[in-house]
Order: C-alpha cells, then structure tokens, then sequence
C-alpha cells in the first residue's frame, strides 16, 4: 500500500506516529513561511503542514500544488494549534517530511466541496469528479449499506439471491420496453427486463420458496425527479404464505432498515384500504406524516343557488389548522396554485374561523352563518382554522384537492425529511378503464390475484374486482408495490381474457408461464422495493439521481459518455437494421 492511513483517521491519539496518506489536493494556504495543504480522500480531510525554516524546497514544491492533485505526503503527526472541531483530524496536523506528486490535475470545472458551484448538467458531465463530493459519495456509502442490511435480514429469514436474465422477452403490458437486436436471429429482438416478476414466479414452481434479488430493471418512459431509465429493486417472492405473511416480512425488512441505517424506530405501520385513502387523502400514496384528511360537504351545500357546489359532483375540503389568518393574497396565490396546468382546477372556495368565533366565506352570498356552522361542525374547526373546499367530478376534484393538501403541508412546515410516517395501502382495483385504448389494464400487473370473493364480478362489474395487491408507502411516495400472485392455470386464463388477450395472444405471450402452473405452482406472493426511492428517502434527497453512481439525466441521456449515440452502418448492417432519418 502507498499509504499507512486513510486522511480520515488520524485522532489526538496519534500524536508522534510517522504516517504516509495519499489523496487529493483540497485547498492550499500560503502563509509565507508556512504552507498548508488540506488532503482528501473518501474517509476524510487532514491538514498537512510545511514549514520553510525546516525545509524551503520541500515548502516551494507544496506551493506547487494545484487543487485535485493527486499526492503523497509522508510526515509525523503533531497537534494544531488552532483546532478545527468541525473536522474529525481536527486536533492534529501532519509535519511533512517527504511529498510527492503521483499526478497533477486541470484545474476542475466547478469547486468540489460540500456546496459547490456546478449546475447539474455540468455535474453530470464530470459525474467522476462530483463522486468525489463528501454529499455525493455518503449518498452512495448509504446505498451500500443498505444493500448489505437487506441481505443480513433475508438471508436470516432463509431467502436466496438468485440471478434472473437480463435479456428476456417483450410483453405488451406496463410501461413501454428497452429492445435489443439479435445478430444471430435476424429480425428479433430481446427487451430488457422491466421486473423479474415471470422468472421469479417459475422459481416458486421450481421450488425456490424464498427468493430474493437486487437488480436492475429498465423501462423506456418519461423521466421525472423518481424516475430513471434504468433503476434498481428489492425484488422478493414466497412460496406458501397468505397476504398477511408478505406484509409482516417486509415490514419487518422496512423496520429493520431504519434501525440498522437510519437509526429511527418506525413504529408499526398501520393499513388502510385503498378506497379509504383516495376519500381522505385523494391519493393512494397519502403523506400522513400530517393529518388535514378530506371532509365532504356535497349533500349539505347543494340546492343553495351556488352553481359550482350545484352542479358539482363532489364538495370536499380539508382544514388548515392555524391558517385564518392568510391574507387576501395569499389564498389568491393558493388560488392560482390549484389553476396551474398540471393540477388544473377552476377555483378555490374558503371559510375562515376567525379569533373571535365568527365564520366568514368566500361564498357568503350564498350561505349563512348558521349553514357555515355545519361545515365549521364537519371539519371540527377551531378558532383561527382556514377551511379550503373545492368541487368537481370525483376523480379529478380529488386529485386536485391532494395537491393543495401537500402544498399546505409544505407551507406549515409539516413534512419534515427527518420524520418518517409509514403506510400499508391495501386492496387496490384489480383493473383500471384506460380510455385512450377502450379496454381494462392489470392495475399493478396481469398476474396478481383478484380477491376470491370479487371473481364472480369479472364479467358484471369488472371495474369493482379487488386485487390482493398492496403498497407501502413512506412519506407520500410509494416505495414499494407487490401481490398475491395467481397460481391456476384457469385463472390466469380468465384474467387474460379480460385483459382483452386472445387465446392464442396469451399463449403466444406468457404461455411458458401456463404451462408451468400445470406441474405444481405452489401458492406465492411477492413484493418489490424501489431501492433507488428507498435510498433518497433516507438521504433526504427530493431526486434519486443523486444516489445513483453514473444516472440519466432528464432526457435520458449519459451526457458523460455521450449515451445513447449511433452506431456505424457495419453493425446495423449485422444487426439487419435499416435507419431512416
């Protein structure tokens, strides 16, 4: 080794030992006569010092030194006198006797410190460079932590790691797929695994009956802040087990993680339907680190001469404790937050429970302070609450009014990155009416099991089927999605049908599947984890591209290696693929 110690380690303890660290120039300061060097590596900064009355020539090549210089420093260690206790070498120095110079460097594009002045784009760019950031590199220390939890905890719950292919076949459901070209099998083409969700299930019917991976899955979709291109799993399956024996284990995983990691007790996490969480919260991802749940108001404010609540077929609200006093401008703004294209709103109606008891709305024309006390009585309003109503078609008014309650979350401060609320969502739809193609969709995917009770609705009130699906939720953001899976031929078969497959599409597509369940599927479930997410969440990062080594940016782009680019004519030509521009 070229070094005795990493630049992070040397303590008070350490004083009089003779040490060789290695790393990169951080910063210099030249004093005249004496030079100081800040060395970094992964596991820390220490502060070397030269002095030109013990060494001019030794001192005249530290000036030398360029920020990122890659060096070697050999010397003894000694105490400083002005200690710095924001560092962890803070109380010691190193008395350079010898330096050497293993590389010099550019000077970078942009300051490599905990806040530095690089955009993202040029971030990405130099992504080798910005890894060196002690932000960046933690981000991805934490990864590799993690990691290693999860599979301490599964491998003591008798999981194996099995490794699935990453060149498989395409199948029309989800999200769109990543092709890739055979040379060998002219005009076919793999994709690239959108999950391992098949293959996991044959490892059931091969007898796995507890498997488990960390991989890699790709999908060719729209990018935002939680989405890559390609992204990792917790991908998990069990043989033998009821919906209750998945949301024990892997709650256990989650528990486990933030004790381990995190250092933070989740509490037990509690469940809650699915039905009920999109009437309270208008989402089926609720962020209950606060309450402000909905309150509907439809059959107390019709028939007052108000067309919005008249025609509307929903009036909910929620109530933002503490907040009467907002000013006239500010609800505007509120107002103008709920109209913004991507929420798409009309309006905002509110009713103020002032100090003095009194009830004041945006709508008093239309009612009186004694209907006002029924909302007031509905959303147990105090004085100095701001009620917040909106109205509108079910679905959509929901989905508007979620917004506007993590919007008052935000601006009251109540969701905090340092505390963590988890949920079990449970029960989803089984399919979902996607009117562009005029057909029903596998909510989650068309192997998850419908409820026992609900199959006989398939041909009546398909849209009214439960599936024996569930999420957990942290924070408001989905982290992890999974399923009781169907085990029977039969039923896999009908399920196909309502998913608009023929016979004969459905052999075609998953008929490997099938035909597996008739040699002895053994009832199964399974779960898997956005481990990027999950990542970000106990980073306290809004994006995961900062606890990805090497991500996308949002076009999909490596812009460090210039990713995706084309390909000369003799591998298309190979490729049997003709490009027309």
């Amino acid at each position: 080794m070229l070094r005795t110690v990493t630049c992070g380690a040397l303590t008070i303890k350490n004083l009089g030992e003779s040490v060789v660290l290695c790393g990169w120039v951080q910063k210099s300061r030249d004093l005249g006569g004496m030079t100081f060097i800040d060395i970094r590596d992964r596991y820390g900064i220490t502060q070397l010092v030269f002095n030109t009355d013990d060494n001019s020539e030794l001192c005249e090549k530290a000036r030398s030194l360029g920020r990122e210089f890659v060096i070697k420093a050999s010397g003894t260690v000694v105490e400083r006198s002005n200690k710095n206790p924001k560092m962890a070498t803070g109380d010691v120095e190193i008395k350079i006797t010898a330096l050497e110079i293993l590389n010099p460097a550019k000077l970078p594009p942009f300051l490599i410190d905990d806040e530095t002045d690089g955009g993202d784009e040029l971030r990405m760019k130099y992504r080798y460079l910005d890894l060196r950031r002690s932000p960046v590199r933690n981000n991805l220390i934490l990864r590799h932590k993690m990691a290693q939890s999860v599979r301490r905890y599964l491998d003591g719950l008798d999981f194996i790691e099995v490794e699935t292919p990453v060149l498989i076949k395409s199948t029309p459901e989800g999200a769109r797929d990543f092709v890739v070209p055979s040379r060998m099998n002219e005009g076919q083409f793999y994709a690239l695994p959108q999950s391992p969700q098949t293959f996991k299930q044959l490892l059931m019917v091969s007898g796995f009956d507890r498997y488990f991976q960390i991989v890699k899955c790709f999908r060719d979709e729209d990018l935002r802040a939680d989405r890559q291109p390609e992204f990792t799993q917790i991908d998990c399956e069990m043989s033998f087990i009821e919906q209750e024996d998945i949301l024990n284990t892997f709650e256990g995983l989650i528990r486990t993680l933030f004790k381990e990691v995190r250092h933070y007790d989740l509490p037990e996490v509690p469940r809650m339907q699915y039905a009920d969480a999109m009437r309270f919260y208008g989402s089926d991802k609720p962020d209950t680190r606060f309450d402000m749940q909905f309150f509907e108001l439809t059959g107390w404010v019709k028939g007052k001469g108000f067309p919005v609540f008249d025609n509307a077929e929903l009036v909910v609200g929620i109530n933002a404790k503490g907040c009467a006093h907002y000013t006239r401008k500010q609800l505007d703004a509120l107002t103008d937050f709920v109209k913004r294209q991507q929420i798409g709103a009309t309006g905002l109606i509110y009713m103020r429970h002032n100090d003095d008891g009194t009830l004041k709305s945006s709508v008093d024309k239309f009612y009186n302070e004694e209907e006002l006390r029924v909302w007031s009585a509905g959303f147990e309003t105090e004085p100095g609450d701001l009620v917040l109503v909106m109205a509108g078609s079910k679905d959509k008014v929901r989905k508007q009014l979620s917004e506007l309650r993590l919007e008052m979350g935000n601006q009251l401060g109540l969701r905090d990155k340092n505390t963590f609320s988890a949920l079990w969502v449970l029960d989803f739809p089984l399919l979902e009416w996607d009117e562009e193609t005029e057909r029903y969709h596998a909510m989650h995917h068309p192997f998850t099991s419908p409820k026992p009770e609900d199959i006989k609705l398939l041909d009546t009130k398909p849209g009214e089927v439960r599936a024996n699906a569930y999420d957990m939720v942290v924070n408001g953001i989905e982290i992890g999605g999974g399923s009781i899976r169907i085990h029977d031929r039969t039923l896999q078969a009908l399920m196909f049908k309502h998913l608009g497959f023929s016979k004969e599409e459905a052999q075609k597509q998953f008929g490997f599947l099938m035909d597996a369940f008739e040699f002895g599927a053994p009832p199964h479930g399974g779960i898997a984890f956005g481990f990027d997410r999950l990542t970000s969440i106990f980073a306290g990062l809004d994006s995961i591209r900062d606890v990805i080594a090497f991500p996308k940016n949002n076009s999909g782009r490596d812009v460090m290696i210039d990713s995706p680019s084309t390909i000369d004519d003799k591998q298309l030509k190979e490729l049997s693929i003709r490009v027309q521009l």
